[in-house]
């Protein structure tokens, strides 16, 4: 527990109450970064910063306003709670708003690993983007670097409400990547690979980092295109938590209470095959996003959100919860500037029983998609269509690089008839393992 922080949240809501607030929550973030890049060895760019910083949300009533600060003096404290109250006294009522009951706070404050016992210097941060794009550029066919990046963070976040709640933890993170040019002149393609971890010790290493990046752009080569047509198509690993990403939208509480959601009437229905369970997994031992509490002081939990090709709930906060008459999932995400919304955290599909290759295998033809450019997306209506590029399949083998093409259908369509591969990985907040969706238009030449 960050006692100070605490003390600066606690000492702020003490002066907005003091003021005429109804209710008031202070987060206080202090954060140290550092970040590295590089293109064919030469620095580009050192980023190094320190931040403390205050989010002061205010009620009076029912209505409330939120103000954000880097100067946290007492004096400068006092103006911002000042301007804070003044703000919420003008703005519109809004029903659904407030705190938490005490009753609903987390109590708990679980150990989920998130703060790594090494902590790179910035020579340690060149040195891997350095390696990285060194064994990138020694893969046979690539040109050049279109650059490399390493970076480190460290943040302590502070929370206290009002309502009784105190809470703080820290977290850190790094991150890996880089990108390579393949080919010359206007036959050059590009790809990349990264990874990321709160651990320092949990990044991949730069050589396979840099390996996976040159011999993804080398693949890429000599791309064809392809005629319009209707195929299966397999979302590769890298992109198939872009779906993830859509259901989450699609399930957002706050999307669902303005009935905005091609998902709205489907609470409690089949939407996936009951061989496919998405999981939102806050608790998760070194997660990207694991946390004890949300954003709202509400104790978080694991929940699958589609079980066994169920929807089973909404992804919620306490205003969102409020306006449908339900209970908040825990679910309450917060920037220093922003109201609390919902959102998912360490999101995933579970794994199938299949292997890629044995997706690969099933196809007399189709379409393997390992990278996205755009997208056309109606949240209302499911309606999907994607600029996309990757690799032709032909009887049970990939054949060739495919670019400039475009993959269409509906998501409502394309969650029914989408099947999980066994290749989960967690790279990142939201993870999905391969995918074979039946059915998907192909808009080529």
């Amino acid at each position: 527990m960050n006692k100070e922080l605490l003390d600066l949240a606690q000492d702020t809501l003490s002066r907005v109450m003091k003021l005429g607030a109804t209710a008031a929550d202070a987060t206080v973030v202090e954060r140290r970064d550092s970040s590295i890049s590089i293109r064919q060895g030469v620095v580009e760019e050192l980023e190094q910063s320190e931040a403390r910083e205050i989010g002061l949300r205010v009620f009076a009533g029912q209505s409330s306003a939120l103000i954000a600060g880097s100067v946290l003096t007492p004096e400068a404290r006092q103006r911002l709670a000042e301007r804070a109250l003044h703000m919420a006294k003008l703005a519109p009522p809004d029903p659904f708003a407030g705190l938490a009951a005490p009753e609903q706070l987390a109590k708990a404050e679980l150990d989920l690993d998130l703060v790594s016992k090494t902590f790179p210097t910035a020579a340690d941060l060149r040195r891997l983007a350095e390696e990285a794009e060194q064994i990138a550029l020694a893969v046979k066919g690539v040109s050049k670097s279109s650059g490399a990046s390493a970076s480190s963070s460290m943040s302590d976040i502070a929370l206290a409400s009002s309502n009784g709640f105190a809470k703080s933890y820290q977290r850190t993170g790094f991150g890996l990547s880089v990108g390579v040019i393949a080919g010359e002149g206007t036959g050059m393609v590009r790809d990349f690979d990264g990874t990321s971890a709160n651990h320092f010790s949990d990044l991949e290493t730069p050589h396979k980092v840099g390996t996976t990046a040159g011999e993804r752009a080398v693949k890429r080569l000599n791309p064809q295109k392809l005629a319009s047509q209707a195929v299966p198509v397999i979302y590769d690993r890298r992109v198939a938590s872009s779906l993830l990403g859509h259901l989450a939208g699609a399930i957002n509480g706050a999307g669902i209470a303005r009935g905005v959601s091609f998902l709205k009437d489907r609470l409690g229905q089949q939407i996936f095959a009951p061989g496919v369970t998405v999981i939102d997994d806050p608790h998760r031992l070194r997660g990207l996003a694991s946390k004890s509490y949300d954003g709202e002081g509400l104790p978080t939990s694991r929940r699958a959100f589609i079980d066994k090709g169920v929807l089973t709930s909404w992804v919620l906060d306490l205003r969102s919860a409020r306006q449908l008459n339900l209970q908040s999932t825990g679910s309450a995400s917060r920037g220093l500037a922003s109201q609390p919304s919902p959102s998912t955290t360490n999101f995933h599909m579970e794994p199938g029983a299949q292997t890629p290759e044995d997706l690969i295998k099933s196809l007399s033809k189709g379409l393997l998609v390992t990278e996205f450019i755009g997208a056309s997306i109606n949240s209302a209506t499911g309606d999907y269509s994607r600029g996309a590029s990757g690799f032709w399949i032909e009887n049970g083998e990939v054949q060739f690089p495919v670019s400039e093409i475009t993959v269409a259908g509906n998501l409502i369509e394309m969650f029914a008839h989408l099947t999980p591969a066994n290749d989960l990985q967690f790279r990142s907040s939201t993870n999905a393992p391969s995918c074979l969706i039946e059915g998907m238009t192909l808009a080529g030449r």
